[in-house]
C-alpha cells in the first residue's frame, strides 16, 4: 500500500492507567471495556494495572472508538484495567482527570486539547507520582504539562502536509473548517493549510450539531463563489460538508483530515479527494503500551519525545487498501 509520510523519526510517548471514572463516559461512543478488547494470545504475567484514558471526545464522534480499541487490545495483551471516560467541555475534562487523581490511578493517559484548562490538574498527577502520557492533542505542549511523552500526529506539519497537496493541484481558496474553536490541533491544521496556501479562509462551525455545520458551511459556499475546496478536520464533519456541497450547488471538492470505514469508501468513490490519516488506532494502543513498560521496568519510550503516528495521505491511489482495515475498525 502505498502511502505519503512526512516524519522518519518517531518517538515514544508513554501512557497512563485508566481508571473508573462516572462523569460522561457513554459519551463517546459504545460503552468502556475494562480491558477486554480484541486482543487474542498470552495475557502478561505483570500485576494487573489501572490505566485512566481520559479524553475530549463528543458524543458520537467515531474517531474515538477507534482509539478506545487500540487501548483494549493493548490492555488485553498487558493485563491493564482500562477504564475510559470523556467530556469535550474543558472544566469537565479536568474534573475528571482529578478524579482519577483521587482514586489513586498507576497512570493517566490524556488527551491535551485545551492546556489552559489541564495544566493545573496534570501538574497534581506528576506531583502525586503518576505518570502521564498524552495522546492526539497537545503535542506542542505535552512535555511542559509533564506527559513524558506524546503519540500523535505534528498537527502543523498534517496541516501544511494538506496545503501543500493542494497547492500541487491547482486549488487557490480553500475553506478550512473548525468545530471546536480554541482547539490547539483544530487550529494548527488550518493554520498549516494556509502557510502553504495563503487564501485559505477558516470557518468556525459547531461540531456538537451536524445539522447546524451543514447549513452553515452551505451558506458559507454558496457567498464564496471563488472557494474551489472545503476541508473537514474529523471524518464526520467531512461527510457533512459532501452535502452542503450539495446543498450549496457548489463546484468546491472537498478533502479532510482523519479516516473512518465511510470515508475512505467516498475517496474510493472519487467524492473526497484525499485525507491526512494520524492513526488513532495506533494512539490508543501505543499510549497503553508505554504506561505498562514504564510500570513494568521503568521504561520511558520515546526519549522525552513525541512518538508520531502521521501524518500520512489517503486518495484515491491507496484508499482501497486501507479500506479493508478501516472496516476492521483499527483504521
Amino acid at each position: 500500500m502505498a502511502k505519503f509520510s512526512w516524519r522518519k523519526a518517531a518517538v515514544v510517548a508513554a501512557v497512563v492507567p485508566l481508571v473508573a471514572l462516572s462523569a460522561c463516559s457513554s459519551q463517546g461512543g459504545k460503552p468502556a471495556d475494562s480491558g477486554g478488547g480484541a486482543g487474542a494470545g498470552q495475557v502478561a504475567g505483570t500485576d494487573r494495572i489501572k490505566v485512566a484514558l481520559i479524553t475530549h471526545a463528543a458524543a458520537g464522534d467515531t474517531f474515538w472508538d477507534i482509539v478506545r480499541k487500540g487501548a483494549e487490545e493493548a490492555s488485553s495483551k498487558d493485563n491493564v484495567e482500562l477504564l475510559y471516560t470523556n467530556d469535550p467541555e474543558a472544566g469537565r475534562q479536568a474534573q475528571l482527570v482529578q478524579q482519577a487523581i483521587d482514586q489513586k490511578v498507576d497512570g493517566i493517559a490524556v488527551t491535551v486539547a485545551t492546556p489552559d484548562a489541564l495544566k493545573d490538574v496534570l501538574k497534581k498527577a506528576t506531583d502525586a507520582g503518576i505518570p502521564v502520557v498524552s495522546l492526539n492533542a497537545g503535542e506542542s505542549v505535552s512535555s511542559q504539562l509533564g506527559a513524558f511523552t506524546h503519540f500523535g500526529s505534528n498537527e502543523q506539519l498534517a496541516g501544511e502536509a494538506v496545503g501543500t497537496r493542494l497547492a500541487s493541484e491547482g486549488y487557490k481558496h480553500p475553506v478550512c473548517v473548525i468545530q471546536q474553536q480554541g482547539h490547539v490541533g483544530l487550529e494548527a491544521r488550518c493554520a498549516g493549510v494556509k502557510a502553504k496556501v495563503p487564501a485559505t479562509e477558516i470557518l468556525y462551525v459547531d461540531g456538537k450539531d451536524m445539522t447546524a455545520v451543514q447549513s452553515t458551511a452551505t451558506a458559507k459556499l454558496q457567498a464564496s463563489k471563488d472557494a474551489d475546496v472545503i476541508i473537514g478536520l474529523g471524518a464526520p464533519i467531512t461527510l457533512t460538508l459532501l452535502k452542503s456541497v450539495t446543498d450549496a450547488g457548489s463546484s468546491s471538492k472537498v478533502a479532510s483530515f482523519d479516516l473512518n470505514a465511510e470515508l475512505a469508501q467516498k475517496i474510493v468513490d472519487g467524492q473526497v479527494i484525499f485525507t491526512v490519516d494520524q492513526q488513532p488506532w495506533l494512539q490508543g494502543y501505543m499510549s497503553v503500551d508505554a504506561l505498562w513498560q514504564a510500570k513494568r521496568g521503568g521504561f520511558k519510550i520515546g526519549g522525552g519525545q513525541p512518538v508520531l503516528t502521521g501524518p500520512t495521505i489517503v486518495d484515491k491511489a491507496n484508499a482501497s487498501d486501507v479500506l479493508k482495515f478501516a472496516q476492521q475498525g483499527v483504521r
